[in-house]
């Protein structure tokens, strides 16, 4: 009786937990049913680009190192010293400092050339004087070996003509010597004034270049052309700052940027830069202060793009003007910037992966007698959803996955004058959207574009 018992209780608890597990099952199949499906709603409908940029002055005085690095032969040295980022500077005070090394190496071997030409030039006079002088001291020897013959020739008129014939030979021979010896004075003269020169020359041209030096060794103190908020500058090797190499062809050391008109410097991936343009709203919001809002306008849209270090797909730098000015906004802080592209307020929207594409694309409806392939005409899309021109009504359930018998569901087309005139319909809307895009661009033609910046680093690719 006992054992009968038990066996009972073992039949009811199983009977039981069969009953449970159905109900159960029932209750969790209806819910994933539920989740897989989606309700046609008019709703509005927008399409945004989002883009991390980095704030920028739009104009900047650039602290520079000197010009002449590259004149004097210097093309690359140290940042030996700079007064630490955003320290507030009055016109002409001190902002950074160069290593003077190698320059101090090239005036040490420009001094020491200009010792040796010194010393050349002073060994070149002293030559040229002894040369001279013996030059004048035979002359004035063939002057009287001269006066001697011509007094010889006077004594020997009443000799016979065979003595005088020889007199009158000597003092030919004696006065051709002298005109020979007089042409070779000149142009010893001559031969010893071109080398001076030429000593010369090459001395005022070390003692010009080692000016030039000595001036730019000045100029490795720099100093703030105006007053400001001083911006380390930066290039593909990252922010300059002390110890940082300044090379001859990109002399920005610092800036001192306006910081009361800010924009936000952005990329955009080439698959996502047709959607934006000139004159378009940006909603803009700043990491460091996530509580404030901004806004903007796009004012320049790259028309080539580059490949920036990093990132396979090509980007296009886009500039976004930032309507407000906020003493708290510093160039490099990073910005989330919302480019608005396009917005409707009562239009059909389904999620992405509601929608169907084999030749045509269509959707799972539940059409209240089973599943349906409805086609559908969809237009404009965002990172979620897509508009659907035709095909759907407020009220309709969509499958988001094909639910099962799908393969067998009934198709139900489009007739081919509505899909026609809905597709007139959207070459309209298209031309209209390219006339508003238009009349943006126009409005913000008056708007100064950035002057040159060298920001070197930073750049940023689109999230969407």
């Amino acid at each position: 009786m006992q054992r009968s018992s038990i066996i009972i209780l073992v039949a009811f608890l199983g009977l039981t937990g069969l009953a449970g597990w159905y109900f159960l099952s029932d209750s969790t199949s209806t819910e994933q049913d539920k989740e897989l499906r989606y309700t046609i709603e008019r709703q509005p409908f927008s399409i945004k680009v989002t883009a991390t940029g980095e704030l920028a002055a739009k104009r900047s005085v650039k602290i520079r190192a000197p010009q002449g690095m590259r004149a004097a032969g210097i093309f690359e040295t140290t940042l030996s010293d700079l007064v630490p980022e955003g320290s507030v500077v009055e016109a002409g005070e001190y902002v950074a400092s160069l290593d003077r090394t190698e320059l101090a190496g090239k005036m040490s071997d420009v001094q020491t050339e200009l010792e040796k030409i010194q010393t050349q030039l002073e060994q070149a006079r002293i030559d040229t004087a002894i040369d001279m002088r013996g030059l004048r001291d035979d002359l004035a020897n063939l002057e009287f070996s001269k006066q001697e013959k011509l007094l010889a020739v006077d004594q020997s008129k009443y000799e016979p003509r065979s003595v005088i014939q020889q007199a009158e030979l000597d003092l030919e021979r004696t006065e051709r010597d002298y005109r020979q010896l007089l042409k070779k004075y000149e142009l010893k003269q001559q031969q010893a004034i071109a080398k001076i020169q030429e000593i010369d020359a090459l001395l005022r041209q070390n003692q010009r270049q080692l000016k030039v030096y000595s001036d730019l060794s000045g100029e490795f103190r720099i100093n703030a052309p105006e007053p400001g908020m001083v911006i380390y500058a930066r290039s593909w090797r990252g922010k300059k700052e002390p110890g940082a190499r300044i090379s001859a062809w990109d002399p920005i050391v610092a800036e001192l940027p306006d910081l009361s008109d800010m924009i936000s410097q952005t990329y955009v991936n080439e698959v996502d830069i047709s959607k934006v343009q000139e004159g378009q709203d940006v909603a803009i919001q700043v990491d460091a202060f996530p509580e404030r809002q901004y806004t903007g306008k796009v004012i320049k849209v790259a028309n080539i793009g580059e490949q920036l270090s990093g990132y396979d797909a090509k980007v296009f730098e886009v500039v976004v003007q930032v309507n407000e000015s906020d003493s708290i906004l510093r160039p490099a802080m990073t910005t989330s910037n919302e480019i608005l592209t396009g917005t409707y307020d009562d239009v059909i929207a389904i999620p992405l992966e509601g929608l169907q594409t084999d030749s045509l694309s269509f959707v799972y409806k539940d059409s209240g007698a089973g599943v349906v392939r409805q086609e559908v005409i969809t237009g404009l899309s965002n990172s979620d959803e897509i508009r659907v021109e035709y095909g759907l009504a407020e009220g309709d359930q969509i499958y988001l996955v094909p639910p099962p018998g799908a393969e067998d569901a009934a198709f139900v087309p489009l007739e081919p004058k509505i899909k026609a005139d809905i597709r007139k319909k959207q070459q309209k809307e298209e031309a209209e959207r390219q006339a508003e895009a238009i009349r943006r661009k126009e409005s913000v033609k008056d708007i100064e574009p950035p002057s040159n910046r060298n920001d070197g680093g930073g750049s940023f690719i689109i999230m969407n």
